[in-house]
């Protein structure tokens, strides 16, 4: 009987647990089911989600971009039509790399035609030196190239005559071009020395028939020859030799500092007209920047390219007419130099 009992008990526990790991087993997948279905219902819901975000997303991604470009646009117009070109250089980068400053004003300007020719001696500064009387040639003091002044001794002669012993010396100062003396030899009636004086030239200069209506005796002149300049004025007009079709004029040249020697060809330009300019400025100082003509206006360490509008000029200023007033500080020397340097950092900034 207890044997039956204790197999009876077995049997019913097997049963038991057979059913609640089988109840078990259909709940944990009836769970799984729902868990699935739950995440699949969840995915879909989010990429609903997703696309109704990102739809949004796009769209307010549009209207800000559109926004945005529009604001852009906006800041680019405003800075486009108040950029200024300028750039800042302390005054000691500006003296160590030559920069020069000026000031706008009243200037006197020439106009000006050009003629051509070369510098001479005048007959007056010349003079040929020949012994008194025939004799021998006893001592010669100077050489060819030799500067004299007036009455140093030349040499000395000992007349056929009489057999006395004569001085000949300078008559002017100058420089000893020429030499036919030598110790020893006759004199007879040759010249001995040629002494020249350079103190002061004359520019011959060729004026053809169209341009002698405009001048007359008296007209400043501007001599130049390379980067030698000297101001002078027409002394001389004078007809060509040989019928030649224009006339000579001629212009004094100081030449006390020996700057300017005989031969040389030289430049004249003619002042036909004056006229003061209320402002001007240097021509070195003009500058192109964005197809405009200007200046760099110095404020402090800042320099700034100011567009002008300008009128006549001459060789060295040029009148304006607007852009700039009186007593401006503005650069006449190494500008060259700025316009770099701003359009330097224009291309750095565009990269």
């Amino acid at each position: 009987m207890k044997q039956t009992f204790a197999l009876f008990f077995i049997i019913f526990c097997t049963s038991l647990t057979a059913a609640v790991q089988a109840s078990e087993e259909h709940d944990h997948k009836h769970s799984k089911d729902s868990a699935h279905e739950e995440a699949h219902d969840q995915k879909h819901s989010n990429k609903e989600k997703h696309d109704d975000d990102e739809h949004g997303h796009d769209a307010e991604k549009e209207h800000d971009h559109d926004e945005g470009s529009h604001h852009d646009d906006g800041e680019e117009d405003e800075q486009g039509h108040g950029e200024e070109n300028s750039t800042e250089i302390t005054d000691a980068m500006a003296q160590k790399v030559g920069i020069e400053v000026a000031q706008t004003g009243s200037q006197t300007l020439h106009q000006t035609f050009t003629t051509y020719g070369r510098l001479t001696t005048a007959p007056e500064s010349t003079s040929h030196v020949r012994a008194r009387f025939p004799g021998i040639v006893r001592s010669v003091a100077f050489n060819i190239g030799d500067q004299v002044k007036q009455g140093d001794l030349l040499a000395v002669i000992e007349s056929n005559e009489s057999l006395k012993r004569y001085d000949v010396r300078a008559p002017i100062g100058g420089t000893i071009i020429q030499r036919h003396a030598n110790k020893g030899e006759m004199t007879q009636e040759q010249v001995l020395f040629s002494i020249s004086s350079f103190e002061s030239l004359w520019a011959d200069l060729r004026i053809f028939s169209t341009q002698q209506q405009s001048i007359n005796i008296g007209q400043p002149i501007h001599v130049t020859a390379g980067a030698k300049r000297i101001d002078s004025r027409i002394s001389h007009m004078l007809p060509a030799e040989e019928d030649s079709p224009y006339l000579i004029v001629r212009a004094k040249i100081n030449n006390t500092k020996n700057n300017w020697f005989p031969g040389l060809m030289v430049e004249g330009k003619i002042v036909i007209n004056e006229f003061e300019a209320p402002i001007a400025v240097k021509n070195s100082a003009l500058q192109t920047m964005g197809g405009r003509t200007g200046i760099f206006v110095k404020e402090h360490d800042d320099y700034r390219f100011t567009p002008l509008v300008l009128g006549r000029s001459d060789d060295e200023f040029t009148e304006v007419l607007s852009g700039v007033q009186v007593s401006a500080k503005y650069v006449t020397a190494n500008s060259y130099l700025i316009k770099a340097d701003i359009e330097k950092s224009e291309a750095e900034h565009e990269h």
